[in-house]
């Protein structure tokens, strides 16, 4: 086996259903110079012999991580990785076969380049549709990513690539410190934006980060986030995320809190005056509890001394 140029990290945690179909797209990819590390997070189900099943594959590592946590993962993936350039794939996603051809090809050609990721398409589940009550824009939750058909590069920390769909240079990665394990996955929490905090570490050292639409991957919709009260789920936590973000980055402020009221009124306004468009109405209440749920992080994190940070017990915000 030819030296990995990229190492591909699926950091993964009872996911053995989909995990088979994740590895499959790797193994089959047009790219030959790679590696694949499955960083078991602390599993009870059989994702272990989902692993072992493809093990006759030399390009395939099992690795096992005790402590939960995405960012934990990632970064025992990247500790256990040969090559210069690391490319995250969830375990619920599928690699297009040129997924890592278009990623090698844009960090070879540009040395500044420090974080890419590309567009992602989903896969629902058989016999089912897109429910009445979702928005496109609510679709970003199930991890849609897409900027369009051309190469572009991301200068605001929103736009940032999804973490399904992620590669990043291990220099930086180091440079950095890893992930933050403040923010990230842990068990069933939603907590996330730490691939946004990651691409605000890039830009301020005056590297680039990009979208590249030929990267492409195809994530699963899992049936049972296709509930509302999910997605509601999904913005409390969003909004706990941001709060933390801010936090780390020193950037959580009193008048950022008030303008979060703010947004708050209005997502509430605008649930009741777009009433008869259901998913019009259901996007800007999920946007109004995610306001409410930075507020309220906020004050408690503004209020709390920094050796104190705990997150809200998960049962309050179900």
């Amino acid at each position: 086996m030819p030296e990995p140029l990229i190492s591909v990290i699926i950091c993964t945690h009872n996911r053995a259903a989909y995990l088979g179909a994740a590895v499959d797209s790797l193994l089959a990819q047009a790219f030959e110079a790679f590696e694949v590390l499955v960083v078991d997070n602390a599993s009870t189900d059989g994702t272990r012999q989902v692993v072992e099943q493809r093990l006759g594959d030399a390009r395939l590592r099992y690795v096992y991580e005790p402590v939960l946590g995405l960012s934990v993962a990632r970064n025992r993936g990247a500790a256990e990785a040969q090559a210069g350039l690391l490319a995250y794939l969830d375990d619920d996603a599928e690699a297009s076969t040129g997924w890592l051809t278009a990623l090698q090809k844009a960090f070879a050609a540009d040395p500044q380049v420090a974080i890419a990721g590309g567009k992602v398409t989903l896969l629902w589940p058989p016999n089912t549709h897109p429910p009445r009550w979702l928005s496109p824009a609510l679709a970003g939750n199930l991890g849609a990513y897409d900027l369009g058909d051309l190469p572009q590069p991301i200068t605001q920390p929103g736009l940032t690539p999804r973490g399904l769909n992620y590669a990043i240079r291990q220099s930086f990665l180091q440079q950095v410190g890893g992930f933050d394990p403040q923010l990230g996955r842990v068990g069933k929490n939603l907590l996330s934006n730490e691939e946004l905090h990651m691409t605000q570490q890039a830009l301020k050292r005056g590297l680039k980060v990009l979208y590249l639409p030929e990267a492409l991957v195809a994530h699963q919709v899992a049936p049972e986030r296709l509930t509302p009260g999910w997605f509601l789920r999904r913005s409390w936590w969003q909004g706990i995320s941001e709060a933390h973000r801010e936090s780390l980055d020193g950037t959580l402020t009193a008048n950022k809190i008030r303008m979060r009221a703010v947004c708050l009124l209005r997502g509430l306004y605008k649930a009741v005056r777009y009433w008869s468009d259901l998913a019009q109405r259901f996007d800007n209440l999920v946007y109004a509890y995610g306001q409410l749920s930075y507020v309220i992080s906020s004050v408690r994190l503004l209020s709390t001394p920094p050796s104190g940070t705990a997150f809200p017990n998960q049962s309050s915000v179900s």
